[in-house]
């Protein structure tokens, strides 16, 4: 005797048996007793007739015929069986149980990141990834729970709706939202899509608006964007952004990517673009690092070896999403391991530091990141009184990176938060760049901090990082950042490109699997960062035994009497200047006179505007210059604040300081508000009537053809309804066809149309995903061929008419028991030498792509042992989309037409064959992604 619930696992054990022939293991493992057998589970009516058989096989009973019209789930269908008489045979077949997904701690055999989305959320769909934190006390405020089942399922809901606005695969689509539950599941919904995000930031402030509108014009142009999604606050600076980016054809919110259920797009392979990431720069010659999944999945798995990542540690982060280090490093490294990530806002973070430490105490935290302005910040803006039972010990790695170590910050952090667990040890200074994904060197794990003291005058003279003496009171001081992760290589080299030995300053470079091939649609400047197999980091340092130390960036390095001068030291001391705003400091070099030597500036930001006190801080300014660098700087300006620009991610923009001192506008205050955005508006004026005439030719176009719809319908329904013959209407109508296509301009272009001509009897099978296919294919079909439609078009006004007189046969496809009863006549006149024409899909839908085939034409075929001829139509879609009303685009259309397939055996597990072949072989050439599987 049976218990109810190993019944319950054996009908399950069913049909996740027969799921996974028509579908694919994945969604069998994923069925519930109530999953719903069309929607969830991909079952046609002829589906659910044969699981009900093997119901019957393997429980011994006998299901009432009734129940084929009204079981949906398999909880009605277990309703049903113990509701049914015994019969006394057997099972007749054996129930075999799907294997279940490995269980493994990190998916190693996925080649991509929706591969390893997915396997998370078969694997374990309720655990949770990520804890979005939000609101103000010390415990990180409320949390926002998302488990991995769940992110996958709203990110498919995200790609559908990417699709039915005709997202297609590579597409880029940018990203400009905060922190939140819509980032993750858009950055995923656009990878589902088979497109690439565009990560993107908001303005920093009021004050930046006018360069950060150019910017991302410039980075959303340069990505050839074609669609932005941003947040509803965010709207109206988007739109303006639009009005001057041609490529760019939605701007979307988060509540606008719903309604058009769960999707995936094309399948998308190691190789594929799986992010651009652009990196801070100059705003007319933005940089996107092209970086392919392989590229992602090779960092952040080398990372993990470094680190000895498990699933037992969980990272606490701050970081925004738009960079790299917030995104690859904290987030998707975490999605990929397993890892719980618990994650603010980074205005969280600015506003109150500790709700960054209490969150790593709340959540027990064991990795964190940041880069070493957020040490800095804790030490200057958090009090003893917030820090009250605080404990940080659970750390074992927090990463200090994205911008310059400093020495100074890693010994006084330690020292300050000793008292509340944190381990010296668990501070890991790295280096990586965008352009090796995100790390490129990691620390030992557990060793701590390593600073090395250098002999100042012997290394600005020399370059030769020559150890200090113990008494030596003013060293250089640099810290370690570790070496190459594995399967990576490092080296530093002079201006020739010759390698050198250990403790010599060079340029930095690194090769492995992480690393970019270049970046997108810059040509220029990839040139500029491949070296013969090697890349350019454009940063200075210096090995010692694998152990890298970096000392400053190629392009800030100021060469005066023969020293070469590293601005960040400087900016450092005079940051401590009082009165001096620390970080706010930026040292460059500027050309004096044609032919001279470069002239050392100093640009701080203050307060103060008194006359005397503004002097006593230049005097100040020259005095530390003068001990540091043993020169005293050309010229001081002391600038109110925010006068100094930074990137996204809080770093000096030292070239573009430079560039406002030549132009002499340092000191300019910034335009309102709306003069800005006024400006900015004025300049989209000409992509926007170059937009409206696209649209205007548009509109001309597709009056143009329905006024040749009318002109040449009006006269076939006239002589279809007047001639006698079908075969003879049947010529009519493919005449008005390729009319219709020759008086629109529409090409239409077909391969393997001989195959149809030497069929006598077949099931024609295409994909569906216009209004125009029809019409498409009565342009190469022979006149004996039958079409097959829903009942839904029998009783059409004039379509109803027209497709009567071609003698169209029509299928119920809602009502299970008419739609069996329908197939059986259709398998009469196939078999009696009828060929017809399906479209297996069914209904059309706006989400584009190969959906599941309906099993009827393959039923038919397998029984009636006839062939399948595969017919692959593109082009359609993009003429005429479902959801689109009556809007027709200029356009082209093709056919393949396949090789026939016939079947092997007339049963139900020939019919699947068939299917699947004729899945596949139209999925090859339709252009669409194949979402059916």
């Amino acid at each position: 005797m049976t218990t109810s619930g190993q019944d319950e696992d054996l009908l399950l054990a069913v049909v996740r048996d027969l799921v996974a022939e028509r579908r694919t293991v994945d969604r069998a493992a994923l069925a519930t007793l109530d999953s719903e057998f069309d929607h969830d589970l991909g079952l046609d009516s002829l589906g659910v007739t044969e699981l009900l058989a093997r119901t019957e096989d393997a429980f011994g009973v006998s299901l009432d015929r009734g129940v084929l019209a009204t079981v949906e789930t398999p909880r009605d269908l277990m309703t049903a069986v113990r509701r049914a008489p015994s019969r006394s045979r057997l099972p007749s077949i054996p129930v075999r149980h799907p294997a279940p997904p490995p269980i493994a701690r990190t998916p190693d055999a996925t080649a991509t990141l929706t591969e390893a989305l997915s396997w998370h959320a078969r694997t374990h769909p309720d655990r949770v990834h990520l804890r979005i934190l939000s609101g103000g006390t010390e415990d990180a405020g409320t949390q926002d729970e998302v488990g991995y089942g769940e992110l996958q399922s709203a990110a498919a809901t995200v790609s559908a709706a990417l699709l039915a606005r005709d997202l297609r695969p590579g597409d880029r689509a940018a990203i400009m939202l905060p922190t939140g539950r819509d980032y993750f599941t858009t950055f995923l919904g656009v990878l589902l899509a088979g497109g690439v995000p565009v990560p993107v930031y908001p303005p920093a402030r009021p004050s930046q608006l006018a360069e950060h509108l150019r910017r991302q014009v410039h980075i959303l142009g340069n990505a050839q964007a074609r669609m932005l999604v941003t947040d509803p606050e965010a709207t109206r600076l988007a739109r303006l952004v639009r009005g001057q980016v041609e490529s760019v054809r939605h701007v979307l919110t988060p509540n606008e990517l719903t309604g058009y259920g769960e999707a995936a797009g094309a399948v998308r392979g190691a190789d594929d673009i799986a992010l651009l990431q652009y990196t801070s720069g100059s705003t007319g010659d933005p940089k996107g690092v092209t970086l392919t999944h392989a590229n992602l999945l090779s960092n952040i798995r080398a990372m993990g070896t470094a680190t000895g990542v498990s699933t037992s540690d969980v990272f606490v982060s701050w970081l925004p999403l738009y960079h790299d280090m917030g995104l690859i490093g904290a987030w998707l490294s975490s999605l990929y391991f397993g890892v719980p990530l618990a994650v603010m806002s980074p205005l969280e973070f600015l506003a109150r530091p500790a709700r960054w430490l209490w969150a790593i105490d709340a959540h027990l935290g064991t990795l964190s990141a940041a880069p070493n302005f957020a040490f800095e910040l804790c030490m200057r803006k958090i009090t003893d009184a917030e820090l009250g039972g605080l404990d940080l010990s659970s750390l074992r790695m927090v990463f200090n990176g994205a911008e310059p170590v400093s020495a100074d910050t890693v010994t006084r952090f330690a020292e300050r938060f000793a008292a509340y667990g944190l381990r010296r040890q668990a501070q890991a200074p790295v280096y990586g760049l965008a352009e090796a994904c995100v790390g490129l060197t990691l620390p030992p794990v557990g060793r701590g901090p390593v600073v090395d003291r250098v002999d100042r005058e012997r290394f600005l003279r020399t370059g030769r990082a020559i150890r200090a003496a113990d008494a030596d009171l003013d060293p250089l001081r640099f810290v370690g950042c570790g070496q190459a992760i594995p399967n990576h290589q490092i080296r530093v080299v002079d201006s020739a490109g010759n390698v050198l030995g250990d403790r010599r300053e060079g340029r930095i470079e690194f090769r492995g699997p992480s690393a970019t091939t270049g970046y997108f649609r810059n040509p220029r400047a990839t040139k500029a960062l491949l070296r013969h197999g090697w890349l350019d980091t454009g940063d200075l340092g210096y090995l010692d035994g694998g152990e890298l130390y970096v000392t400053g960036r190629i392009k800030d390095l100021i060469i005066r009497a023969g020293r070469n001068l590293h601005p960040e030291e400087l900016e450092r001391a005079v940051g401590d200047i009082p009165g001096i705003r620390k970080g706010c400091v930026v040292v460059f070099a500027t050309s004096g006179h044609p032919g001279g030597t470069e002239r050392l500036v100093v640009l701080a930001e203050t307060r103060q505007t008194a006359d005397a006190a503004l002097t006593g801080l230049r005097e100040r300014i020259i005095g530390i210059s003068i001990d540091l660098l043993g020169t005293p700087p050309d010229d001081i300006v002391l600038a109110p604040p925010g006068t100094v620009p930074k990137t996204s991610s809080g770093k000096l923009r030292r070239a573009a300081t430079r560039h406002h001192y030549a132009q002499g506008d340092v000191r300019a205050r910034p335009r309102p508000v709306w003069w800005q955005l006024a400006r900015f508006g004025a300049r989209g004026v000409l992509p926007r009537l170059r937009r409206a005439g696209a649209i205007t030719l548009t509109g001309a176009y597709a009056l143009w053809c329905w006024s040749v719809v009318v002109a040449v319908g009006v006269p076939t329904l006239i002589a279809v309804a007047l001639v006698p013959g079908l075969g003879a209407r049947r010529v009519v109508v493919h005449a008005a066809a390729r009319s219709l296509a020759r008086l629109t301009g529409t090409p239409v272009t077909a391969n393997g149309v001989d195959r149809l001509a030497q069929m006598t009897s077949c099931v024609v099978v295409a994909n569906h995903a216009s209004f125009l296919d029809g019409i498409a294919m009565s342009t190469i079909l022979p006149h004996h061929f039958t079409f097959v439609a829903g009942e839904v078009f029998e009783h059409k006004p004039l379509v109803g008419f027209l497709l009567r007189r071609i003698g169209t046969r029509f299928v119920e496809r809602t009502e299970r028991e008419q739609s069996v009863a329908d197939t059986g006549h259709l398998e009469e006149a196939a078999a009696g030498g009828e060929p017809l024409v399906v479209f297996p899909e069914g209904s059309l839908s706006p989400v584009p792509g190969l959906r599941p085939f309906h099993m009827g034409a393959f039923v038919i075929a397998a029984r009636a042992g006839l062939p399948v001829v595969p017919v692959a139509i593109s082009g359609t879609r993009a003429m005429m989309w479902p959801d689109r009303g009556t809007i027709i685009h200029r356009g082209a259309i093709h056919l393949a037409v396949a090789e026939p397939i016939l079947p092997v055996g007339n049963d139900w597990t020939a019919a699947t064959v068939l299917e699947r072949k004729a899945h596949a072989a139209i999925a090859a050439h339709c252009g669409e992604p194949d979402i059916g599987r």
